[in-house]
């Protein structure tokens, strides 16, 4: 996959943004002190929000897929006789 520059002024791409929700930014506060993401023009601002979105929402839904499964293993998996 390509990497789409989402701020141009700072060279900013979705990669960029992903590696930080990868590192713990939930919100645009974070990925601003981060990355410095909207502290010029500011146009980049609706299309970085729309992908931390995007980001934080894949993040949950991975956990939600294997987390559980994961941890507790397959139903009643441990009662087999």
């Amino acid at each position: 996959m390509t990497p789409m520059i989402i701020c141009v002024c700072k060279a900013i791409s979705d990669r960029h943004i992903r590696a930080a929700v990868n590192d713990g930014a939930t919100c645009m506060r974070d990925l601003t002190r981060e990355l410095r993401v909207g502290t010029c023009c500011g146009k980049c601002v609706p299309e970085a929000k729309a992908a931390l979105k995007a980001c934080l929402t894949h993040r949950v839904e991975s956990r939600m897929d294997g987390g559980a499964a994961a941890f507790f293993g397959t139903p009643a998996s441990e009662f087999a006789v």
